[in-house]
């Protein structure tokens, strides 16, 4: 009896699970505060510290000692590898990823904000030192951002980024490229343009929509409700739409549209009626994929620099985590163009 007596009366040593979990924030946050790291304010660690002492925490020697260490891996988050952007982009950041002497973890959202938090906490809990990311097209996870940033773990934010978090970024002007390319099909002679969006909540969709919608007012070019119509990212999404219009027999003589894939797709509807590019319609797309220059016609299309980006995004992660305080959270807007071909030349001009 007297030996139960004393099993029942053992001190229980509590884990960071336990003080994170009876204060609801991260363990990453917990064991960054016992730590007394600077990157975790000092109400935070007051509460914290009091939580384990309540709590009867014991510091496990083996785990401090890792704690020193540093993962040296870094972590990495994109929507899609449906299109050829994302994995041109991987290979800008594994080179420099690699000449820093890190890892890199690749995780895929497949689009959605489901998805991309539970990456995030596979990435947190694999204690990567930072994490790349662009965002799904159905929004931001943005108060778990705010999350790992507050808990020490740096973000950076590419080509589709969150408007609500002050992070590093690296995007293109997509504003300025929109409206080049619009203004391309109204010098060309074009009329009638119409404008393939993308994924209404991604702020590359919004920026894009307003640079054609901007180009179209300045020379004076009616806007119809058909002007802009949302057919997100992929390529049967442009096919529907441009079928949908030749169909209802609502011909535009020319449509930009938000990326190749959805070029591509419109391109296919418009050879299966019987149609012709640019004869009949006229094609601009964005993001310059190698299939751009193989199809026939070859595709007009916005050329941008997704290797650069990934280099540029991988190294201002880098810094993020290596200098001590870390630089100000800064937005690079890379330099792109606009390779002009046969897809948008009026032929009849």
């Amino acid at each position: 009896m007297q030996n139960v007596s004393n099993t029942a009366v053992m001190k229980k040593y509590a884990t960071l699970k336990d003080i994170a979990t009876a204060l609801k924030i991260s363990t990453a946050t917990v064991s960054r505060a016992l730590a007394d790291r600077w990157d975790v304010n000092a109400e935070t660690k007051r509460i914290v510290c009091e939580e384990a002492k309540r709590q009867n925490y014991k510091p496990n020697p083996i785990a401090k000692r890792l704690q020193n260490r540093h993962s040296k891996t870094i972590g990495l988050v994109v929507p899609e590898f449906k299109t050829l952007f994302f994995p041109i982009v991987i290979s800008g950041i594994q080179k420099v990823v690699d000449e820093a002497g890190f890892q890199l973890l690749i995780t895929q959202s497949q689009e959605t904000m489901e998805v991309e938090l539970r990456n995030l906490k596979l990435l947190e809990n694999n204690m990567v030192e930072g994490i790349l990311i662009s965002i799904t097209r159905e929004g931001e996870n943005s108060d778990y951002y705010q999350e790992l940033i507050d808990s020490g773990i740096p973000i950076v934010f590419f080509n589709r980024v969150s408007s609500s978090i002050v992070a590093p970024k690296v995007i293109i002007d997509d504003y300025k490229l929109a409206f080049f390319a619009t203004e391309h099909l109204i010098y060309s002679g074009f009329n009638k343009i119409y404008h393939f969006a993308g994924p209404e909540k991604l702020a590359v969709t919004k920026e894009r929509k307003r640079g054609f919608l901007d180009a179209m007012k300045k020379h004076q070019r009616e806007i119809s409700e058909n002007s802009v119509l949302t057919t997100g990212v992929y390529s049967d999404k442009g096919y529907e739409a441009m079928k949908m219009l030749i169909q209802k027999n609502e011909l535009p003589q020319a449509v930009f549209c938000f990326n190749d894939p959805t070029a591509l797709g419109a391109l296919k509807a418009i050879k299966e009626e019987g149609l012709k590019c640019p004869d009949d319609i006229a094609l601009v797309g964005f993001s310059e994929t190698e299939m751009a220059q193989l199809v026939d016609p070859p595709l007009t299309s916005v050329q941008q620099p997704s290797f650069e980006m990934g280099e540029v995004a991988a190294r201002l992660l880098i810094a993020q985590i290596t200098q001590n305080p870390p630089p100000d959270a800064e937005t690079v807007c890379l330099t792109a163009k606009m390779n002009i071909r046969k897809s948008s030349i009026n032929v009849k001009k």
